[in-house]
């Protein structure tokens, strides 16, 4: 679809869809770039205020994900005429702007429209140096790759909206979705890493596979040091894994992931999972791969792991 685009060819166009990356960057000076990002979706969890902050996080997500410092938001919501009260609406709103206040950002106005299906989220701008811009597709061979969330949040959702589960089983999952990502980017930009992206719809296999063809690298991935939540693997054996998961599994074999032989279809199914407000996925030297976790432990990212390697030759393996 992206193809049919016509090519961008400003100069001060500094990032924009070729590599697939989290937000798009403008030039403005020598020493000042925006960068933009909008991102919006349907309720994943049933307390208004809650969805509100999801949203909001993942939104800003984008920002953290380029080294940004976002600056202003603008809401976007659709909502149905009837059959819901408008004080959800309003609940969502608040939920968002509590967020968004959080992470130092003014929402300074927005849209809404008519929508049969609630949805909502924001269009975020941002500022950054041009000469610290983080891209996806500056890996290199040899770096470390580190992921600062625990994967699952889609199979957790989905367990819940069929009452596989109850609240007290996805409020784990819907603290790491409401917790911003600006912790993580700091730490990873006071230590100096090589490229970045977040986790979100296409999942960790998906999210990494931009990153390898950017970047012109391949990865090995070690399936067992991957952060998981707590029962999602079970969840996901039980054919709890959302629709989006599962095309996100289809089409990382298609493109020719090498899954190992011993590695469960429900695991598979996990490591591809559509996240919403994931964590950062981030490459970086193995000399600094030790005070990259020392700053994300001090910045209280607690579950950031080392989970595999960027290798010369093409191709993702799972092992």
């Amino acid at each position: 679809m992206l193809r049919e685009l016509p090519p961008v060819d400003d100069p001060n166009v500094l990032v924009a869809i070729a590599t697939a990356d989290d937000a798009g960057v403008y030039r403005l000076s020598d020493d000042l770039a925006l960068v933009q990002t909008v991102d919006f979706f349907t309720p994943i969890v049933d307390d208004p205020r809650a969805f509100g902050r999801i949203a909001a996080a993942n939104a800003l997500s984008d920002i953290y994900a380029m080294g940004a410092r976002p600056l202003t938001a603008l809401a976007i919501a659709g909502f149905p005429e009837t059959g819901v009260h408008i004080s959800v609406l309003a609940s969502i709103l608040a939920g968002g702007a509590e967020k968004a206040r959080e992470a130092g950002v003014s929402v300074i106005g927005g849209h809404t429209v008519k929508d049969p299906e609630p949805k909502y989220g924001l269009a975020v701008t941002g500022i950054v140096a041009p000469d610290r811009i983080v891209r996806n597709s500056t890996a290199k061979a040899g770096d470390v790759l580190v992921l600062t969330k625990p994967l699952g949040t889609g199979i957790l959702t989905t367990a819940r909206r069929k009452d596989a589960i109850g609240d007290d089983e996805l409020a784990t999952a819907v603290a790491a979705m409401e917790s911003l990502n600006r912790a993580a980017s700091a730490a990873m930009l006071a230590v100096g890493i090589d490229a970045a992206t977040d986790i979100t719809g296409f999942g960790l296999i998906g999210h990494l596979l931009e990153m390898c063809a950017g970047s012109g690298v391949g990865a090995e991935v070690d399936a067992n040091a991957v952060p998981l939540f707590d029962g999602v693997i079970e969840l996901a054996g039980k054919g709890f894994a959302p629709g989006g998961s599962i095309a996100n599994l289809e089409s990382a074999l298609r493109r020719g992931v090498a899954f190992s032989d011993t590695l469960p279809h429900a695991l598979r199914l996990v490591l591809c999972d559509a996240q919403t407000s994931g964590g950062l996925l981030i490459a970086v030297s193995q000399d600094k791969a030790d005070t990259l976790l020392g700053a994300l432990a001090v910045e209280n990212v607690a579950d950031a792991a080392v989970i595999g390697l960027l290798v010369a030759a093409p191709g993702l393996r799972i092992r």
